[in-house]
């Protein structure tokens, strides 16, 4: 008997059946996740309470996102211990982004951190890491430490496409500055370079002689979301501060604290720009791989419809399928994670005070720079003898008033 391969015609490959198995294995391969989501944890409604349940319980991924804003909330309570504990953490695991391999440069791209990867924040998130580290290291009588961190800010700020606006933080410059002239130093470099960056509140010359350092910071810091047809534009909330400024009362005088700094700006500018989104390129390709596979997928089962030209069809609709699935596996999503708990301004004063308790006030001042009562903090203050600075930590969203520091 003469097979198929002496002449006879081949029996036509049934096609309904391979159409709906590149159905299903279309649709499966085109379910799109929720990156963002995570485990249902039990919380408690305190911020710090809730963050360690999501450090301790939490996927590791975002591990760093949560101590980042307990280390804060931890600070606003006067819980310094506790935020240096987490900060320490959080940039023991940042650290390598200030290396040169290869992985840190894809960490040092903006949008490189998906959001299914482990969290180290944009870089107006990883200063602040090192900016309220700085604060605390000074509060223990260790300025040089602070100064380090102050200049780690600054080197993951450096890094921008439009070098003219490289390391444009003020107040990291300025308090670079001031502690190297409190330690002997000049610091007029810095003190220069935090004025020509200043756009907001000229710094003033250092005072040697000062001995109560005050950090304040107020207003509510950006947030993100994700734009564009896939979500891949990473963009930015300004969630509308109410407090523009402050002034510090204190025995023998006050000083109204302008903002140095707008984390709403670092967020979205790198160097006076606004940031380019690079996952519009994968976006591109997403796009044009989608459209490709929906081409072949309809065009292949047609003409696998016609046993003259099955073969090809199904060839075709196999391109198509795996073009589909390569569309539906490409994520450009951009990460939305937030440090969602940041302030938007950063203010600093520098006080003469003698040894002993002191009483100081500060108000939080709305646009018009009239106070605003209800944000009125009084902090009790014992400057000691010894020439340790005393340095105090207020912020607009502490809940409590500051006790004796």
């Amino acid at each position: 008997m003469a097979g198929a391969c002496e002449g006879e015609s081949a029996p036509m490959k049934p096609v309904f059946p391979v159409a709906l198995a590149l159905a299903a294995v279309l649709f499966t391969g085109c379910q799109t996740y929720d990156y963002n989501a995570g485990p249902s944890l039990p919380l408690t409604g305190d911020p710090i309470e809730d963050g360690r349940i999501h450090i301790e319980q939490g996927p590791a991924k975002d591990r760093v996102l949560w101590q980042y804003r307990t280390a804060i909330e931890a600070m606003r309570r006067g819980r310094y211990d506790e935020a240096k504990r987490l900060l320490d953490a959080a940039i023991a695991s940042i650290g390598g982004i200030l290396q040169g391999d290869a992985d840190a440069r894809r960490a040092r791209r903006l949008f490189s951190q998906e959001s299914d990867k482990k969290f180290v924040g944009e870089p107006y998130e990883r200063i602040m890491a090192y900016f309220y580290r700085g604060v605390l290291y000074w509060m223990d009588g260790e300025p040089d430490n602070a100064r380090a961190c102050f200049r780690s800010g600054l080197i993951i700020d450096s890094d921008t496409e439009e070098k003219t606006y490289s390391a444009d933080y003020v107040l990291l410059e300025y308090l670079d500055g001031y502690v190297t002239a409190r330690l002997g130093g000049d610091g007029k470099d810095a003190l220069e370079r935090a004025r020509k960056f200043s756009k907001l509140e000229l710094p003033p010359d250092f005072d040697r002689e000062a001995n109560v350092m005050v950090f304040l910071e107020y207003g509510y810091g950006p947030t993100k979301f994700a734009a564009g047809e896939y979500g891949e534009l990473l963009q930015y909330r300004d969630n509308q501060s109410r407090s523009f400024a402050a002034r510090v009362n204190f025995e023998g005088g006050e000083i109204r604290a302008r903002p140095y700094d707008d984390i709403y700006f670092q967020a979205i500018t790198r160097g006076g720009r606004v940031m380019d989104h690079i996952l519009k390129n994968q976006a591109k390709v997403k796009k044009a791989t989608d459209t490709a596979g929906d081409v072949g997928i309809a065009s292949g089962l047609i003409l696998a419809g016609n046993k003259d030209t099955q073969e090809i069809g199904l060839g075709l609709a196999a391109a198509g399928l795996l073009s589909k699935i390569v569309a539906s596996a490409s994520s450009p999503k951009a990460d939305t994670r937030s440090w969602d708990n940041l302030p938007q301004f950063l203010s600093f004063a520098a006080l003469r005070l003698p040894p002993g308790p002191h009483t100081i006030e500060v108000e939080f001042l709305d646009k018009g720079g009239r106070p605003i009562p209800k944000l009125l903090k009084v902090i009790h203050v014992t400057v000691p003898s010894n020439p340790q600075d005393t340095v105090l930590f207020v912020s607009e969203q502490t809940q409590a008033t500051p006790s004796d520091s």
